[in-house]
């Protein structure tokens, strides 16, 4: 837990998938017993992305389990969500999605001060050969530390 930070959930497959340009902190609309099932630590991000639609950031195919708890007062795992931003960010991200093609990806869900914080990324997709060539990368490193500690 560093600087008051206690992570939720990770998207590590989006790092697989796209090129991470820059990353944005929001706040997210929650409602009910949403929070209390992610302070269990259940949700998943993996097909989730944001869009920006009417002036405001919404984030798609966030997955929050339901609260065992909650019985009736559960709301939809699925259920649409909105982020918290500025204006000006909003706008400044919008920009960058119309000219320069890049897309709006869910990295990590975390707590901040006891408030639910959503880390967005502005990615631009990899093609197969680049998901290729990042696997050799790594294998190459992981060759080089082993041959290093053995020495």
């Amino acid at each position: 837990m560093a600087e008051g930070r206690k992570t939720i959930v990770q998207n590590r497959k989006a790092r697989h998938d796209y090129f991470i340009e820059e990353t944005i902190e929001a706040g997210i609309e929650l409602a009910g017993t949403e929070v209390k099932s992610l302070r269990l630590g259940k949700a998943n991000l993996r097909d989730s992305y944001a869009i920006i639609k009417n002036g405001e950031v919404f984030v798609h195919g966030l997955h929050i389990s339901p609260y065992n708890m909650g019985n009736r007062f559960n709301h939809d795992p699925l259920r649409v969500k909105r982020l918290l931003l500025h204006r000006h960010e909003i706008n400044r991200l919008s920009g960058l999605i119309q000219r320069q093609g890049l897309a709006l990806i869910p990295l990590s869900m975390y707590f901040k001060r006891g408030l639910v914080k959503v880390e967005l990324a502005l990615a631009k997709g990899k093609k197969l050969y680049d998901k290729r060539e990042d696997i050799a990368k790594k294998d190459a490193m992981r060759e080089i530390d082993r041959r290093l500690k053995n020495y």
